[in-house]
This record gives structure tokens, C-alpha cells and sequence, in this order.
């Protein structure tokens, strides 16, 4: 059969602890299109997150927060749920049971004279677990992130768990479990016969709890994906792990994101590989694998002959492309975001992009190929027909670059998802562009935000959107538009435009002229497509907000139509 896999090698840029971090990771819906390949491997770079925990002495509280380049978030590194529970007692925090019990009371004066207040503390600990383990015997999923439960509380709901024939899906991410904790799966695990993901993520089990859980999963038959992101795992649970994915043959997506896993962990993982014939996504970015460790993955790729695949800064590119390029399988993503790829990195990509007859989707997200690199790219795009997404945001790429990827436009119809925001591309970038766009190409989504274009560049844009008929979603925040700008595009949005749907100018300086201007073009459009208008974070007053909600009004009113304006 046809194998289908994914190249991931996207890194959250913080500063390195003098080793480079290698990983894969997956992808974020904010900047391309998931093709929905049936096997996909992501070899991306980046840095841990740390986890949320409540600690309770007596008092209760919370800690806890990114930076502008960061790519997108993977599957597994979605924000978790804000905890709906303060006050849990955890097998680190308050033991609500007896003072004899070592309880150091830190209340305010006079507050340990009030009696049974532990009593309380304990009765509301054990009535929210109630509920918890209400929810796993009700919902076939259920998210229990950011709870606080600890060790102690999840031994309490694993036992809902044991026979449970409901719940498919779980998370019990950042809720300070400890290695102690993840013995309460030991039989769980076995029993359970439905359950296929579970999230362990932001909990510090570390490589002790990992090789805890391996040994639990050796003998389960449903668990199909994994996450273990943020665990304080290091090369000794990535062996355990290795060891687990030579005998289980159940598992398809396994994520060890932001942990501790050196080119010893990689090179364990890399040997697994060539034995498991099960696993699909394998997803480690944020890790410490290095250009050696990107060799060792590539080797382990180029040994397994069923994967249906995956490929950090220059040096490893060429080897993980080199694997790739021998292997069987058949590559549908590529993603090396955030990888510190220069236009030498850009030319081993752009050599496999021209070779490549299955690739859907290519990120090179915040990398820095340059205008040279942007030429290399073109020049492979014109020779592809398969890519339909291209993500070349945050590349130093400047109006020389842009003009190079435009061109390639005009002879490739089957790219709908072109990102290149934070890039200074200016006014002329935008001009070089708008122009192929008029008549070219079939972008469906286009993405502009960050590119310094101002007034100037809105007018080109502006004038461009009067003849396209295929962009559905335009983003063009925080190019300086000001009012200026807004007018321009608001003239196009009078034009009628069967094509645009949502137009996004959140952090353009817009003040209540240019939102005037807009209100009047919705209204004067009777047959407008926008249904989505973002102008957040501009500097409207109540006027400029009372005439877009008037103009919003005017459009249901007249057409049924319902626009969403933000501001």
C-alpha cells in the first residue's frame, strides 16, 4: 500500500543551553492547512514549557506564560485548560488530614485557632474527585488538565478507569503527578479495553515514571496515542521508551515534546524505529538532539521500510533530506520551522521539493534563507505540482525574494496557502506580489502580517483585490495601514468581490477615519462577501465602533447577512 508520512524540524526560539535542540512537532492550523496524511513524522527543534502546579500550604495559589516567533503550537502543545478547581490538596501540598501528619500551617494570625478547617479542605477535596470521576464514567472525552489532583487524587480516579468502557480520550496534563502517581495505572491499563489517548503532558514524572509507564504499557492493546510533553524526561526514559516501541505494536502517535533527550536518547529512539512497524507520528521537538542526533533519526528512517515517514540547522538538513530521499515511504509534510536554516539549508530543501511528487505541505517558518534562499524556493515551486501550502514567514525574505516567489505564482496554480508574514518585504514586496495576484495564481489564503508595506503597500493591495477572484482570508495585520491604508482597501470593499471572507487589520494604527471609511463600503456593497473583519487593537473610539456595529447591522438588515467585525 501507498505509505503517506510528514518531515517536521520546528524549534521555539529561546536561547539555547549550548546544545542545539532537535525535535519533531506538529502543526499548528494558524499557519497552513494539516493535509491529514495517515503517517506522518515531524523532527523539529525547540525549548520545554513548564508546567502549572498548585502547592497548598494554607493559602492557595497559581503560577504561571511566549514570545512573538514562536511558530504554532503542535497538537500536543495546546494551551491547557485553566484549572476550575483552587482548592485540592495535592501529596505535596497540605495532607488535610491530621496535624500529626507533618502539616506546616501558614494562615494568616489567628486562623489556625478556627476548628475543623482541615476537615473542610478535605470534604471539598474528596467532592471535587467525586465529580471527576463522574466525568471519566459519563464522556467518552474527558479534559482534567490543570486540576491540581496530584498523586494522591489520581490514585483515587484511576480506579474509575479500571473497567471503564466509555472514555476513549483523557488528559491529565499539568496536575503535579510524580512518578508515585503513575503506579496507579498498573492493572488500570490492562483492563481497560477502550481507552486509545492519554495525556500525561506538563507533569514531572520524569525518566522514573516514564520507564514506570513503558512497563505498563508493554501488555496494553488500545492506547493509541500517547503525549508526554514536558516531563522531565531525559536519555533514560527515551531508552525506556525505545525498549516499549520494539515490543508494542499499538501505539501510532507518541509525543515527547520540550524534554531533556540528548543525542543518547535520539540514537535509542532512531534504533527503535527500524523495528517498530506501528508507530506514525513521532513527535520531539524541543529536545537536545542536535545535528547528530538529526543523523541518527535519519538513519533510523532509512532502516525502517514501512514508516510512511518524516526531517535542524544546515548540517542536518542534508542528512535528514539524504534519508528521506532513500526512503520508501511517501512524504506528504516537510516541516523545518525555526531551525536557524540559511539560503545553504534552503537549497537541499528546495532540491527535494523539485523530486517530490506526494509533498502537500512545507513549512519553513522563522529560519532565516533570505532573499537568495526565497529564489532557491521559487525556483522549486515552479517545477512542483503537489504543494498546496508554503509557510515562509519570519525569513528576513525583502522584495527581491517576494519577487521570486511571485513569478513562481505565475506558473503554479495548485499553491492556495502562501504565508510570509514577518517579512520586511515593504511596499514593493506587496507591489511585486499584487501584481502576479491580479491574474495569477489560485492563493486561497494569503498572509501578510508584520511586513512593514504601510499606506503604499494597501494601496497595490487594494487595487489588486478588485480583479482577484480567489483570496477567501487576507492577513494584514500590523503593517502600519493607518487610515490611509484603510481607506484604500475600503474603496476595493465597495467593488463587488465574490471571493473575500474575512480581512484581518488588527494593529494597523486604524483610527475612526478609516473606520468610517470601512462602515461606509459595507454598507454601500450589497453584495459583499466578508462575513469576518478584524480591526482589534487599532485606536478606534465609540464612534468608529458605533459606525462599524451600525454598518455590521445595516448589512443583516439588507441581506440577512451576518459580518462579524471585531474591534
Amino acid at each position: 500500500m501507498a505509505f503517506s508520512s510528514t518531515l517536521s524540524l520546528y524549534s521555539h526560539p529561546k536561547v539555547i543551553p549550548k546544545k542545539q535542540r532537535l525535535g519533531f512537532d506538529a502543526l499548528a492550523s494558524d499557519h497552513g492547512t494539516w493535509p491529514g496524511p495517515d503517517t506522518a513524522w515531524f523532527i523539529t527543534t525547540g525549548h520545554g514549557s513548564r508546567s502549572k502546579r498548585l502547592v497548598i500550604t494554607a493559602a492557595y495559589g497559581a503560577e504561571g506564560g511566549a514570545r512573538r516567533r514562536v511558530y504554532r503550537q503542535s497538537q500536543s502543545q495546546q494551551p491547557l485548560g485553566s484549572s476550575p478547581v483552587n482548592q485540592i490538596a495535592t501529596s505535596s501540598s497540605v495532607e488535610a488530614k491530621s496535624p500529626s501528619q507533618g502539616v506546616k500551617w501558614s494562615f494568616a494570625p489567628g486562623t489556625n485557632l478556627l476548628s475543623g478547617i482541615a476537615a473542610k479542605i478535605e470534604r471539598q477535596s474528596t467532592q471535587m474527585l467525586n465529580e471527576f470521576a463522574k466525568e471519566l464514567r459519563t464522556f467518552d472525552s474527558v479534559d482534567m488538565s490543570g486540576r491540581n489532583f496530584g498523586d494522591d487524587g489520581l490514585f483515587f480516579l484511576a480506579e474509575s478507569l479500571g473497567y471503564n468502557q466509555i472514555v476513549e480520550e483523557v488528559s491529565f496534563a499539568a496536575n503535579g503527578i510524580t512518578a508515585t502517581g503513575i503506579k496507579a495505572f498498573d492493572g488500570v491499563l490492562q483492563a481497560n479495553t477502550v481507552l486509545k489517548t492519554l495525556n500525561f503532558s506538563g507533569n514531572p514524572i520524569g525518566d522514573e515514571g516514564v520507564k514506570c509507564l513503558c512497563d505498563i504499557l508493554v501488555n496494553n492493546g488500545s492506547i493509541q496515542k500517547l503525549q508526554l510533553n514536558s516531563v522531565d524526561l531525559g536519555d533514560e526514559g527515551a531508552k525506556a521508551i525505545a525498549e516499549l516501541l520494539k515490543k508494542n505494536s499499538t501505539l501510532r502517535v507518541l509525543e515527547l515534546n520540550n524534554n531533556m533527550i540528548d543525542y543518547s536518547g535520539f540514537t535509542s529512539l532512531a534504533g527503535a524505529l527500524v523495528e517498530n512497524n506501528s508507530i506514525r507520528h513521532l513527535h520531539l521537538n524541543g529536545n537536545y538532539g542536535g545535528a547528530l542526533g538529526a543523523n541518527a533519526l535519519a538513519k533510523g528512517l532509512d532502516g525502517n521500510k514501512s514508516l510512511r515517514v518524516n526531517g535542524k540547522v544546515d548540517g542536518g538538513v542534508r542528512s535528514l533530506i539524504s534519508g528521506l530521499s532513500s526512503h520508501k515511504g511517501k512524504i506528504t509534510l516537510l516541516d523545518f520551522g525555526n531551525n536557524s536554516i540559511t539560503a545553504k539549508g534552503a537549497f537541499h530543501v528546495a532540491e527535494y521539493i523539485k523530486r517530490s511528487k506526494n509533498l502537500l505541505w512545507v513549512n519553513l517558518y522563522m529560519n532565516d534563507i533570505g532573499d537568495e534562499g526565497a529564489e532557491k524556493i521559487a525556483e522549486a515551486l515552479k517545477e512542483n505540482r503537489t504543494i498546496t501550502t508554503i509557510d515562509l514567514g519570519g525569513n528576513n525574505i525583502r522584495a527581491k525574494g517576494v519577487g521570486a516567489i511571485s513569478e513562481a505564482l505565475k506558473d503554479n496554480a495548485v499553491i492556495t496557502n502562501l504565508e510570509l508574514g514577518y517579512n520586511p518585504i515593504g511596499a514593493d514586496g506587496a507591489k511585486a506580489l499584487s501584481e502576479v495576484l491580479k491574474f495569477h495564481g489560485n492563493v486561497k489564503t494569503l498572509k501578510l502580517g508584520w511586513c512593514q508595506i504601510g499606506p503604499k503597500g494597501a494601496e497595490f493591495i487594494a487595487d489588486m483585490l478588485r480583479y482577484n477572484n480567489t483570496i477567501s482570508i487576507l492577513d494584514l495585520r500590523a503593517n502600519g495601514l493607518r487610515d490611509e491604508g484603510a481607506g484604500c482597501l475600503a474603496r476595493s470593499l465597495k467593488v463587488v468581490n465574490e471571493a473575500l471572507t474575512s480581512l484581518d487589520l488588527g494593529f494597523n494604527e486604524i483610527r475612526d477615519d478609516g473606520a468610517f471609511a470601512i462602515a461606509q463600503a459595507l454598507k454601500a456593497n450589497e453584495d459583499v462577501t466578508v462575513t469576518s473583519l478584524n480591526l482589534a487593537s487599532n485606536f478606534l473610539t465609540k464612534f468608529g465602533q458605533s459606525a462599524l456595529s451600525d454598518a455590521r447591522d445595516h448589512v443583516f438588515e439588507m441581506s440577512e447577512k451576518e459580518v462579524d467585525i471585531f474591534f
